[in-house]
């Protein structure tokens, strides 16, 4: 996975003055575009979007310093006018183009190279578990893409449901954990999109059929799932290990996301303090020939 990231980050730095397209990141990459992107802004500390933003930027300044011409720099770079390009480059480097130009002001942005920084310490705790097919019994909305922090969507979404759907979903819980999972699917296209959205259930899992009018019902498929518990502090403690998934597991194990819907929940315990949690991704074996 380290070798495709490798490849894009060439392939970017080939194309900066191109517009870089979502099926070509994709064709390298071969990660749906929610997975690359949780895993790229986990290990690259940004997202896609802004580090090619700040190599062209970088790149812009070398060319301005050698002498090259505001307008040419500003519209080889894909700016739709030079006050887009100025107020851009400006809040990147602290400097105009023409005080850069006059005073030689440099400022640089190096190309990305990713490489696994073994550490010694913790180390993290999951397993391989195959589930049949089963489905999810709840209710969903569309909500807001987020990494970090409390999405406010989702907790708006929890205080609607009734205390007769409560009951509904109970009565249909047989399956492991026998508690509220929360579910992520539907995600929206788009590589180089800073905003989108996915569709999230809060449900339980169940071997049977939703006879209810007022609950959604969602199948997942039989697949192998890599399970990660953890306890600690919460959310901070469940976040932290999401980012471990995406920056430390995924690129050094043998497994790639399946595509099928993220899954987690909480054991919550009245206090905030030390809270189990489990996340389900869904994985598959990694393609020999793609880890290159």
């Amino acid at each position: 996975m380290l070798h495709q990231f490798n490849q894009l980050m060439d392939y970017i730095e080939a194309h900066l003055t191109e517009e870089i397209s979502g099926k070509q990141i994709s064709k390298i990459v071969g990660l749906s575009d929610y997975h690359f992107k949780r895993m790229f802004s986990y290990m690259a500390g940004m997202s896609l979007n802004e580090y090619i933003k700040n190599r062209r930027l970088s790149a812009a300044n070398a060319e301005l310093i050698n002498g090259a011409k505001v307008t040419d720099i500003a519209y080889k770079y894909g700016y739709q006018s030079i006050e887009g390009f100025s107020r851009a480059f400006r809040e990147w480097n602290g400097f105009l183009p023409s005080e850069v130009i006059k005073n030689k002001i440099q400022k640089s942005f190096p190309k990305f190279t990713f490489f696994m920084d073994i550490k010694g310490g913790i180390s993290m705790e999951f397993k391989i578990e195959k589930k049949e097919k089963f489905n999810i019994v709840g209710v969903s909305k569309r909500v807001p893409i987020q990494f970090e922090g409390e999405n406010n969507a989702i907790v708006e979404l929890a205080k609607t449901i009734s205390e007769q759907q409560r009951k509904e979903m109970h009565q249909l819980a047989d399956l492991y954990p026998h508690q509220v999972l929360n579910v992520s699917y539907d995600f929206d296209d788009g590589f180089l999109e800073e905003k989108g959205h996915l569709t999230h259930m809060i449900g339980f899992a169940t071997t049977q059929e939703n006879p209810f009018d007022d609950l959604e019902q969602i199948t997942i498929e039989e697949s192998v799932w890599a399970i990660f518990p953890n306890k600690g502090p919460f959310p901070s403690t469940l976040q932290e290990t999401t980012a471990k998934i995406y920056s430390e597991w995924l690129p050094s194990s043998e497994y790639e996301p399946a595509d099928l819907p993220g899954i987690s929940f909480t054991k919550y315990n009245g206090t905030s303090e030390n809270v189990y949690s489990e996340i389900w991704m869904a994985v598959k074996k990694k393609d020999n020939e793609k880890q290159g």
